[in-house]
């Protein structure tokens, strides 16, 4: 296909006059200067018409609020996580202490156990000694009784101060309750 915009002289070139030639140059590249100004200028002009309009200002305002929100909700969102970190350690934290306070438990329940025990040991061992101890005391009222009845019938044979009689025998009753429970 042929060239539209085709400029060709019809004279040959070696008789046009050099100056006429680059006038004519000068021309040409004048004018397709002045009509790259004139296709760029168009456009610009319509692109500035447009980017003043109140529709383009208004979308503008609108990017800008847009990236405020967006800065506002990041430094939210940066506070929120940072308030999530510190929460998350201080769960940990918890956590630590509640484990080392049952740990705690645990051994305290487990001595406290072993006190019971001991206690309950030393328990059986007063109740064994006490019921030795009140068989002593039977035996020795027993004894004492014999020994009343003996002095009795001493005094009955001979008129003395049976108070006097019956002291020995208790003083030996008393001497053998203490020693047994020492």
């Amino acid at each position: 296909m042929a060239p539209i915009l085709y400029d060709y002289c019809k004279i040959p070139m070696g008789d046009i006059p050099k100056e006429d030639g680059d006038k004519r140059c000068k021309l040409a590249v004048g004018i397709l200067g002045l009509l790259v100004i004139v296709l760029l200028g168009v456009p610009l002009i319509f692109f500035i018409i447009k980017a003043n309009s109140e529709a383009c200002q208004d979308g503008l305002r609108a990017v800008m609020e847009c990236r405020n929100v967006t800065y506002l909700l990041q430094q939210e969102l940066a506070e929120a996580q940072r308030g999530f970190r510190e929460a998350e350690a201080q769960a940990v934290t918890c956590n630590q202490t509640v484990m080392a306070l049952m740990a705690s438990l645990d051994a305290e329940k487990a001595q406290g156990r072993k006190k019971v025990e001991e206690l309950e040991g030393e328990i059986t061992t007063l109740n064994h000694k006490l019921q030795d101890a009140s068989a002593e005391v039977e035996r020795l009222r027993r004894g004492n009784q014999v020994l009343n009845v003996r002095i009795a019938d001493t005094n009955s044979a001979s008129p003395q101060d049976s108070s006097c009689a019956a002291e020995p025998p208790l003083l030996i009753l008393l001497l053998g309750l203490g020693a047994l429970l020492l």
